[in-house]
């Protein structure tokens, strides 16, 4: 029997001001092809490598405090993810399917010098962070979710659970030609709390692509009213929902901000039947979707412990 350790955290760690690290990192570029993608980075170079991959709506800055409390011990790289920030914004949906998402990730393990990672993915960054473990196994070293459920478990809560596509209809709305023009840098920035991270989040959006964003939402999310019958053909890593995914191999650490009102629990239901490795599931009442954020310490501190105790 596969372990699973599940921990429920009915407080939220007490605010700590975090580290600030933005001085300490350098900003480098690996290339995909014609693609370049700018990465932060910190930390030892001979120590194991961390790979962040961020979300909707956001940017590399999204893991400073994540990045703050590993970096005496690894090496951490966050994204820009492609459309965002100060990476490259190819036109045109086909270029944000999976399989270049995932490409995009292995181009950064590949310009730090390394033959693996931890990869650690929240919201897209975490469907991504997913499939670079299902269909580049070498590549991932340990998993780290937050707050996306497996995409097996999504695609089955939007196939039969009326609350879970109920809420998805942002991510329906998103599919639609148009979406991309009802967005705001302004506007995409009101999850963030701290006002001098506002800042830096405006322009970070002023400099992205809004068409580009909703293209993760074309190219890969499942399409309304539900996903592919199971006996469709095997299309992975092209879509999040494909049927006849691999199963993942590695460890695997998940949080889950039980305040998501994007992507309800009841999908993380079935996960160990998905990870052929020991799966650790954290729950967080009080934290909505961007639980990194909402519950910095906690995410932070036990990231950092599952972590030392896997890689010493």
């Amino acid at each position: 029997m596969k372990p699973l350790v599940v921990f429920a955290c009915c407080l939220l760690a007490a605010a700590v001001p975090a580290k600030e690290t933005l001085d300490e990192m350098e900003h480098r570029y690996a290339q995909n092809e014609d693609v370049r993608i700018h990465y932060a980075v910190a930390g030892p170079e001979d120590a194991p490598l961390v790979v962040f991959l961020h979300g909707f709506p956001d940017f590399w800055y999204s893991w400073r405090d994540q990045m703050a409390a590993l970096q005496d011990r690894f090496r951490v790289a966050a994204l820009d993810m492609r459309g965002y920030n100060l990476s490259d914004k190819p036109a045109g949906v086909p270029n944000y399917a999976m399989a270049h998402l995932v490409a995009d990730a292995a181009a950064v393990i590949a310009a730090e010098k390394r033959e693996n990672a931890v990869v650690v993915g929240h919201d897209w960054g975490g469907a991504v962070a997913w499939n670079v473990a299902m269909t580049r196994p070498e590549l991932v070293r340990l998993l780290v979710i937050l707050n996306l459920p497996h995409p097996r478990g999504l695609a089955r809560e939007l196939a039969t659970n009326p609350a879970q596509r109920r809420n998805s209809q942002y991510a329906f709305d998103f599919q639609q030609p148009e979406a991309h023009k009802t967005l705001t840098a302004q506007g995409l920035a009101f999850w963030v709390r701290d006002p001098e991270a506002k800042k830096r989040y405006v322009a970070a959006f002023e400099k992205s692509n809004f068409e580009a964003m909703l293209n993760y939402y074309k190219a890969n999310y499942p399409k309304p009213p539900a996903p592919p019958a199971e006996d469709a053909p095997a299309t992975a890593p092209s879509r999040m929902d494909a049927p006849n995914m691999p199963n993942v191999r590695c460890p695997v650490l998940m949080f889950h901000g039980l305040e998501d009102t994007a992507l309800l629990p009841g999908a993380l239901a079935g996960t160990w039947n998905w990870v052929d490795a020991d799966l650790t599931l954290v729950t967080i009442p009080g934290a909505s979707h961007f639980v990194q954020q909402d519950a910095s310490d906690l995410v932070s501190s036990t990231m950092r412990d599952w972590l030392l105790r896997r890689t010493d």
